[in-house]
C-alpha cells in the first residue's frame, strides 16, 4: 500500500513537472567544441529522463548478470530447503499419526535436504520415530543431545522427565523437573512437577517460593496460586501442631486469609488456639467456618473444643451450631450423637430421623442403629437399622484419584498430586440418577420397623435369678465344714499303700489344702432359661 502511494506521488510529479515546463516555453542552448546545439526547454527534460531510465536498465542488466551463479544456486538451495521442510512436515504429522515407518524415513530425509544443525526438529522428529518403535535408550540418546543446545534444552528436559516418569526413576525425574523450573520458571509442566515434588519431601518453604515466582510469571492465575498457597501453609501448620502451636496458628489463620472457606485451615488454626487455652478466638473461627460450609469435622472439633466438658455440655455446644444452621443434616446428626452421648434416646432419634428425612445415608442409619442398641438392645430392631445403612448411598469423604480418606491430605497418595482431595461421596455411581422405587426413605423403613421384643424382660429376669443362684450354692460351699484329718491306723495305710495319692499343690493330708478327688461331687445347679 505504501508502495502504491509513492508511485503515484511520483507519476503526479512528473506530470505535474512536464505540464509547468509546457506552460513556460523557452529555448536550450550548447555550445560544445565550437559548435552551437540548440534545442526547446521539454525536448532537453524529455531526453535527460529518457538517459536515466537507459542508464539505469543497463546498470540491472550489468548487475543481473554479474550475480547470476549466486542466484541461480540460491534458488536451487532455497528449492531444496523447501523440499527438506515439506519432507519434515510430513514426518511431524506421521509421528503424530503413530506411523513409524513414515516418521523415521521422512526424519532421513530431512536429514539429507536440510543441515540438522540449523533445524533442530529433525532430532526431534527423530526421537518421536525411536519412541514409537521402542527404542527408548537411542530417544534419550537424542533428548541429551537436545539439552546441549539452548534452543531446544527445554524441549530434551521435558523427553528425559517423560522417560523417566514412564521408568518409574522418580528421583531423576524430579531432577529434570528442577532443572527445567530453575531455567525456564514460566513452563507449567516443570513448575507443577517440581512443586509436587517438594511438597512430597515436605519442602513447603521451597514450594511456596516456586508458587509466587509462578504467579508472578502469569503461569497460573492469581485465584489458583492463592488455592495453592492455602493448602501449602495449612500441610506446614499441621507439622508444626505438636512443637510450634503458635507458628501452627500463623500459618492456618493466613491460609484462612487466602482461601475463606477451606475447613482443614480452620479446623487447624482451631486446634491450635486450644492448646494455647485461646477458647473464644478458636470457637470464633469454627463458628464462622460453620456458617460458611457445615463440615463434620468441623462440627466435632467444635463440640469437643475442652477435653474436660461434660456429654450435657457437648449437647449445648451442639445445639449452638445447629441454631446457626437450622435444618442441615451435619447439625441433626451432630445433635443426634451428643443427645445419645447424655442418654436422651428420644431426642436423638427424632434429630436422626430429622436428618434421614432430609437426606437419607449410611451415617443416619448408622446412628439409628446406635440408639436402638443404647435403647432397648432389641436385635431385631438394630439389623433393620444395618439394613437400611447397607442400601443408603455412602456418606461424604475426603477422596483424591479413588483413594477415600478419613481425614484432609495435602497430596494425593495416588499421584501426588496438590490439592486434589474433594470433600465428596466415594465411587461415581452415587452421582447417577436412581430408580425412585428403589431409594430409601425414612417413612417406610419406619413402617418396617420391627416392633420392640417383650420377652426380654422375661430373659432379663431369668438372668437375673441364674446369678442369684449362682451367688447362692458358693456361699453356701464356703460354709460347708472342712473334714477332719484321719486317726493314726488310716496314717498308717495311707502310708504303706502302694499308690498314692493324688494331691495338687501341697500335702494330701494338709486340711488347709484342697484336694478334689477327696471332696464330694458339688451338687447340680438349676439353670432357668
Amino acid at each position: 500500500m505504501v508502495r502504491l502511494v509513492v508511485f503515484a506521488l511520483l507519476v503526479l510529479a512528473l506530470g505535474y513537472g512536464f505540464s509547468w515546463l509546457a506552460d513556460r516555453p523557452g529555448d536550450l542552448s550548447l555550445i560544445w567544441e565550437g559548435q552551437l546545439y540548440q534545442t526547446r526547454l521539454i525536448v532537453a527534460a524529455s531526453a535527460l529522463i529518457a538517459l536515466i531510465a537507459v542508464v539505469m536498465i543497463v546498470w540491472w542488466l550489468l548487475r543481473t548478470i554479474w550475480t547470476s551463479p549466486y542466484s541461480v544456486t540460491r534458488y536451487f538451495r532455497a528449492r531444496k530447503r523447501d523440499r527438506g521442510y515439506q519432507a519434515l512436515s510430513t514426518g511431524l504429522i506421521a509421528a503424530g499419526a503413530g506411523n513409524a515407518l513414515m516418521a523415521r524415513k521422512m526424519a532421513a530425509r530431512s536429514r539429507g535436504l536440510i543441515r540438522a544443525d540449523q533445524e533442530p526438529l529433525i532430532a526431534l522428529l527423530e526421537a518421536q520415530a525411536a519412541l514409537i518403535e521402542g527404542r527408548h535408550d537411542e530417544a534419550r540418546a537424542k533428548f541429551e543431545e537436545m539439552t546441549n543446545d539452548p534452543e531446544t534444552r527445554e524441549l530434551g528436559l521435558r523427553g528425559l522427565y517423560l522417560e523417566a516418569k514412564r521408568l518409574g526413576a522418580n528421583e531423576a525425574a524430579r531432577q529434570y523437573a528442577e532443572k527445567a523450573a530453575d531455567n525456564a520458571p514460566y513452563l507449567p509442566w516443570a513448575a507443577q512437577a517440581t512443586l509436587e515434588y517438594r511438597s512430597q519431601a515436605g519442602r513447603w518453604d521451597d514450594a511456596m517460593r516456586l508458587l509466587e515466582q509462578q504467579k508472578a510469571g502469569r503461569v497460573i492465575e492469581k485465584a489458583e496460586a492463592d488455592r495453592l498457597r492455602a493448602v501449602l501453609l495449612t500441610a506446614r501448620a499441621t507439622e508444626k501442631l505438636e512443637n510450634d502451636p503458635a507458628g501452627a496458628r500463623d500459618d492456618a489463620t493466613h491460609a484462612l486469609k487466602l482461601s475463606a472457606d477451606f475447613e482443614p485451615a480452620a479446623i487447624i488454626a482451631a486446634k491450635a488456639l486450644f492448646r494455647e487455652d485461646k477458647l473464644r478466638k478458636a470457637a470464633s473461627i469454627l463458628e464462622q467456618a460453620w456458617k460458611s460450609n457445615p463440615h463434620p469435622d468441623i462440627g466435632r472439633t467444635y463440640v469437643r473444643a475442652r477435653s474436660g466438658d461434660s456429654a450435657a455440655d457437648r449437647l449445648k455446644r451442639a445445639e449452638r451450631l445447629e441454631a446457626m444452621r437450622p435444618n442441615n443434616v451435619e447439625s441433626l446428626l451432630l445433635v443426634a450423637q451428643a443427645a445419645l452421648d447424655t442418654q436422651d434416646f428420644a431426642k436423638a432419634r427424632a434429630k436422626a430421623e430429622a436428618a434421614a428425612r432430609i437426606e437419607p445415608r449410611e451415617a443416619v442409619f448408622l446412628l439409628l442403629a446406635d440408639i436402638e442398641e443404647a435403647e432397648t438392645g432389641d436385635q431385631g430392631r438394630i439389623r433393620h437399622w444395618l439394613s437400611q445403612a447397607l442400601k443408603a448411598p455412602r456418606d461424604p469423604a475426603w477422596v483424591a484419584d479413588g483413594f477415600v480418606s478419613d481425614k484432609w491430605l495435602p497430596l494425593s497418595p495416588v499421584t501426588g498430586r496438590l490439592d486434589a482431595f474433594v470433600w465428596k461421596a466415594p465411587f461415581d455411581h452415587v452421582d447417577k440418577a436412581v430408580d425412585e422405587s428403589t431409594m430409601i426413605s425414612i417413612d417406610s423403613a419406619l413402617k418396617t420397623l420391627p416392633p420392640v421384643r417383650e420377652a426380654r424382660s422375661e430373659t432379663l429376669a431369668s438372668d437375673h435369678r441364674i446369678i442369684e443362684l449362682e451367688r447362692a450354692a458358693t456361699i453356701a460351699e464356703a460354709a460347708r465344714p472342712s473334714p477332719k484329718p484321719p486317726g493314726p491306723s488310716k496314717q498308717a495305710d495311707a502310708a504303706t499303700s502302694p499308690e498314692p495319692r493324688p494331691f495338687f499343690g501341697g500335702l494330701p493330708d494338709d486340711p488347709g489344702v484342697r484336694n478334689p478327688a477327696a471332696e464330694p461331687e458339688p451338687k447340680t445347679r438349676l439353670r432357668l432359661f
